[in-house]
Protein backbone atom coordinates (compact mmCIF):
# COMPACT_ATOMS: atom_id res chain seq x y z
CA UNK A 1 0.00 0.00 0.00
CA UNK A 2 1.36 3.38 -0.94
CA UNK A 3 1.31 5.91 1.89
CA UNK A 4 3.25 8.72 0.27
CA UNK A 5 2.39 10.75 -2.79
CA UNK A 6 4.07 13.82 -4.17
CA UNK A 7 2.33 16.15 -1.73
CA UNK A 8 1.24 13.82 1.06
CA UNK A 9 2.85 11.52 3.56
CA UNK A 10 0.15 9.30 5.01
CA UNK A 11 -2.77 11.57 5.87
CA UNK A 12 -0.66 14.72 6.21
CA UNK A 13 0.51 17.07 3.52
CA UNK A 14 4.23 17.73 3.41
CA UNK A 15 3.55 21.27 4.61
CA UNK A 16 1.49 20.00 7.57
CA UNK A 17 4.28 17.59 8.46
CA UNK A 18 6.86 20.38 8.26
CA UNK A 19 4.77 22.70 10.46
CA UNK A 20 4.18 19.97 13.07
CA UNK A 21 7.86 19.02 13.05
CA UNK A 22 8.88 22.60 13.73
CA UNK A 23 6.16 23.12 16.38
CA UNK A 24 7.27 19.98 18.20
CA UNK A 25 10.83 21.31 18.12
CA UNK A 26 9.57 24.42 19.92
CA UNK A 27 9.28 26.93 17.10
CA UNK A 28 6.52 29.54 17.33
CA UNK A 29 3.98 29.94 14.55
CA UNK A 30 5.61 33.28 13.75
CA UNK A 31 9.05 31.67 13.36
CA UNK A 32 7.59 28.95 11.15
CA UNK A 33 5.78 31.52 9.02
CA UNK A 34 9.04 33.37 8.40
CA UNK A 35 10.90 30.14 7.60
CA UNK A 36 8.23 28.98 5.14
CA UNK A 37 7.48 32.40 3.68
CA UNK A 38 3.78 32.34 4.62
CA UNK A 39 1.59 34.22 7.09
CA UNK A 40 1.26 33.24 10.73
CA UNK A 41 -2.45 32.77 10.11
CA UNK A 42 -1.70 30.25 7.37
CA UNK A 43 0.61 28.37 9.76
CA UNK A 44 -2.21 28.25 12.33
CA UNK A 45 -4.64 26.86 9.75
CA UNK A 46 -2.12 24.27 8.52
CA UNK A 47 -1.37 23.17 12.08
CA UNK A 48 -5.05 22.95 13.01
CA UNK A 49 -5.84 20.82 9.94
CA UNK A 50 -2.86 18.56 10.66
CA UNK A 51 -4.04 17.88 14.21
CA UNK A 52 -7.56 17.24 12.91
CA UNK A 53 -6.19 14.68 10.44
CA UNK A 54 -4.19 13.00 13.20
CA UNK A 55 -7.25 12.82 15.48
CA UNK A 56 -9.35 11.33 12.66
CA UNK A 57 -6.64 8.75 12.00
CA UNK A 58 -6.58 7.85 15.69
CA UNK A 59 -10.35 7.36 15.74
CA UNK A 60 -10.16 5.27 12.56
CA UNK A 61 -7.45 3.02 13.98
CA UNK A 62 -9.31 2.52 17.26
CA UNK A 63 -12.52 1.61 15.47
CA UNK A 64 -10.58 -0.79 13.24
CA UNK A 65 -9.13 -2.40 16.38
CA UNK A 66 -12.67 -2.90 17.67
CA UNK A 67 -13.57 -4.64 14.43
CA UNK A 68 -10.54 -6.93 14.84
CA UNK A 69 -11.34 -7.80 18.44
CA UNK A 70 -11.70 -11.47 19.33
CA UNK A 71 -12.52 -10.77 22.96
CA UNK A 72 -12.66 -7.99 25.53
CA UNK A 73 -11.77 -7.79 29.21
CA UNK A 74 -13.74 -5.24 31.21
CA UNK A 75 -11.75 -4.19 34.26
CA UNK A 76 -13.65 -2.48 37.05
CA UNK A 77 -12.32 0.12 39.42
CA UNK A 78 -10.68 -1.37 42.48
CA UNK A 79 -9.04 -4.18 40.50
CA UNK A 80 -5.39 -4.71 41.42
CA UNK A 81 -3.05 -4.43 38.42
CA UNK A 82 -1.34 -7.76 39.10
CA UNK A 83 -4.69 -9.52 38.61
CA UNK A 84 -5.21 -8.14 35.10
CA UNK A 85 -2.71 -10.22 33.08
CA UNK A 86 -4.31 -13.46 34.32
CA UNK A 87 -7.76 -12.14 33.30
CA UNK A 88 -6.46 -11.23 29.84
CA UNK A 89 -4.71 -14.55 29.25
CA UNK A 90 -7.75 -16.50 30.46
CA UNK A 91 -10.09 -14.56 28.16
CA UNK A 92 -7.68 -15.03 25.24
CA UNK A 93 -7.60 -18.78 25.87
CA UNK A 94 -11.43 -18.85 25.84
CA UNK A 95 -11.37 -17.04 22.48
CA UNK A 96 -8.67 -19.33 21.07
CA UNK A 97 -6.18 -16.49 20.67
CA UNK A 98 -2.47 -16.77 21.44
CA UNK A 99 -1.64 -13.41 22.99
CA UNK A 100 1.63 -11.78 21.87
CA UNK A 101 2.29 -10.56 25.40
CA UNK A 102 3.52 -11.81 28.73
CA UNK A 103 2.57 -10.73 32.26
CA UNK A 104 4.97 -7.76 32.22
CA UNK A 105 3.84 -6.40 28.87
CA UNK A 106 0.15 -6.64 29.78
CA UNK A 107 0.82 -4.96 33.13
CA UNK A 108 2.85 -2.18 31.46
CA UNK A 109 0.28 -1.65 28.68
CA UNK A 110 -2.40 -1.05 31.31
CA UNK A 111 -0.19 1.31 33.34
CA UNK A 112 0.82 3.40 30.32
CA UNK A 113 -2.16 3.30 27.95
CA UNK A 114 -4.73 3.83 30.70
CA UNK A 115 -2.57 5.91 33.02
CA UNK A 116 -5.47 8.22 33.87
CA UNK A 117 -7.42 5.17 35.06
CA UNK A 118 -4.71 3.82 37.36
CA UNK A 119 -3.40 5.10 40.66
CA UNK A 120 -0.60 3.19 42.33
CA UNK A 121 -1.39 -0.45 41.71
CA UNK A 122 -5.18 -0.16 41.47
CA UNK A 123 -7.61 0.67 38.69
CA UNK A 124 -9.54 3.81 39.69
CA UNK A 125 -11.64 4.16 36.52
CA UNK A 126 -12.97 1.26 34.43
CA UNK A 127 -10.86 0.15 31.48
CA UNK A 128 -11.30 -2.23 28.57
CA UNK A 129 -8.58 -4.48 27.22
CA UNK A 130 -9.08 -5.58 23.63
CA UNK A 131 -7.68 -8.94 22.59
CA UNK A 132 -7.21 -8.72 18.84
CA UNK A 133 -7.52 -11.72 16.54
CA UNK A 134 -3.83 -11.45 15.63
CA UNK A 135 -2.78 -11.76 19.31
CA UNK A 136 -2.09 -8.10 19.98
CA UNK A 137 -3.76 -6.32 22.85
CA UNK A 138 -4.89 -2.75 23.28
CA UNK A 139 -6.03 -0.89 26.36
CA UNK A 140 -8.39 2.04 26.62
CA UNK A 141 -10.53 3.76 29.23
CA UNK A 142 -14.05 2.33 29.23
CA UNK A 143 -15.53 5.75 28.39
CA UNK A 144 -13.39 5.88 25.22
CA UNK A 145 -14.42 2.30 24.36
CA UNK A 146 -18.09 3.26 24.79
CA UNK A 147 -17.59 6.28 22.52
CA UNK A 148 -16.16 4.10 19.76
CA UNK A 149 -18.87 1.46 20.19
CA UNK A 150 -21.49 4.21 19.80
CA UNK A 151 -19.80 5.42 16.61
CA UNK A 152 -19.83 1.87 15.24
CA UNK A 153 -23.46 1.31 16.15
CA UNK A 154 -24.55 4.63 14.61
CA UNK A 155 -22.52 4.10 11.45
CA UNK A 156 -22.72 0.39 10.79
CA UNK A 157 -25.56 -0.94 12.90
CA UNK A 158 -23.48 -3.00 15.30
CA UNK A 159 -20.13 -4.05 16.71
Amino acid sequence: METASRNKIGLLTKKQLKVLTLRIKGYTQEQIAKALGISRGDVAIIEKRAWKNIKEAEVTLNIFKLLCTASKVFVDEGTHLVDIPKLVLSKADEAGVKVKANFTRIYDEVRFKASGCVKGTKVIKPIVILILRNGDIDVMPKEMFNKYINILEESYGGS
